[in-house]
């Protein structure tokens, strides 16, 4: 099986457009302890040909551009996309479907919150229903797809997209169909996908316990990161993101895991593990862990 980051990087990607901070200098410049990383996404194929991708970032038509294995192969058009899985409504998630609306054939797989989240916005029904199909999926139910491939949706502790917040109160932490996380397997290797996740509950502990492949949240460095650094009003956990440092910090969660491979994806520009000569870096790096970056390919 196959799996390739498409990008690496939280909302707003690195550098972010509107971004004067340091590191995101850095990364303009061409500074190459600060590779630019777009919005994070991942594809993931059983045989290199047809791909399934979990999410559709702001980014993704320049992601396809770049990544020849999902050029069109056959006749005047095609493409390897075969469907794209949803782990929630935010705009880091869904945006880049509209890039996927030239009437191509496809499936888009969503829980029914999901789901409903794309109904109620008339901008997504230029996906044409009749050429692309929404396939609500329930929790805890393996969905077998016709790419050697089968994915289950678990639910993680997160929240509503932010443009769904009521704006008079802050939205709780919770775990349902809004945030989720993607288990892949092709019968033989399994790898899990969680970009988004405020906390490591028992379940999700037992479920990652001994996995090949994880690609894990890794927004953020510390919980008061952005606050500190001025460039916003909200901790990660506010944001329904778990830091990846800390005592209940996502290095101390998975160090009984046993996990064999652990990827940090969805880094928000602001997280120091982004700059590879930083210490947080090194310090993830002695922990067993890996910075995705765009293109980053990993075969199980």
């Amino acid at each position: 099986m196959y799996s390739v980051a498409l990008g690496a990087a939280a909302g707003g990607g690195f550098p972010q457009w509107n971004s004067n901070a340091p590191a995101c200098n850095r990364a303009r410049a061409g500074d190459p302890a600060a590779i630019p990383r777009s919005q994070a996404g991942l594809a993931v194929s059983s045989d290199g040909r047809r791909w399934l991708l979990l999410n559709a970032s702001p980014d993704l038509r320049a992601q396809i551009g770049q990544s020849r294995f999902l050029h069109p192969r056959e006749g005047l058009r095609s493409s390897p996309i075969a469907g794209v899985v949803l782990t929630g409504g935010e705009v880091d998630n869904v945006a880049g479907l509209l890039t996927l609306r030239e009437r191509q054939a496809l499936t888009i797989y969503a829980t029914a919150a999901v789901h409903a989240v794309l109904d109620s916005n008339p901008i997504f029904e230029a996906l044409d229903r009749q050429v692309v199909t929404r396939h609500l999926v329930a929790l805890e139910t393996p969905v077998r797809t016709d790419l050697q491939l089968t994915f289950t949706l678990f639910a993680v502790p997160g929240k509503v997209p932010l443009y769904l917040e009521d704006p008079a109160a802050a939205p709780a932490v919770e775990t349902g169909e809004m945030a989720v996380g993607i288990s892949v397997t092709d019968g033989r290797h399994t790898l899990h996908y969680i970009p988004g996740c405020a906390a490591m509950t028992p379940a999700l502990a037992d479920r990652l316990r001994n996995a090949e492949l994880v690609y894990f949240d890794g927004t953020l460095w510390s919980d008061e990161e952005m606050i500190r650094a001025g460039i916003g009003q909200k901790s990660g956990l506010r944001m329904g993101h778990m830091s990846v440092s800390g005592p209940e910090g996502t290095m101390a969660a998975f160090r009984e895991l046993g996990v064999r491979r652990k990827v940090l994806i969805h880094l928000n520009n602001s997280n120091p593990v982004l700059l590879d000569d930083s210490a947080e870096r090194a310090a993830v790096t002695a922990a067993g862990w890996e910075v995705a970056y765009d293109g980053m390919e990993i075969e199980l």
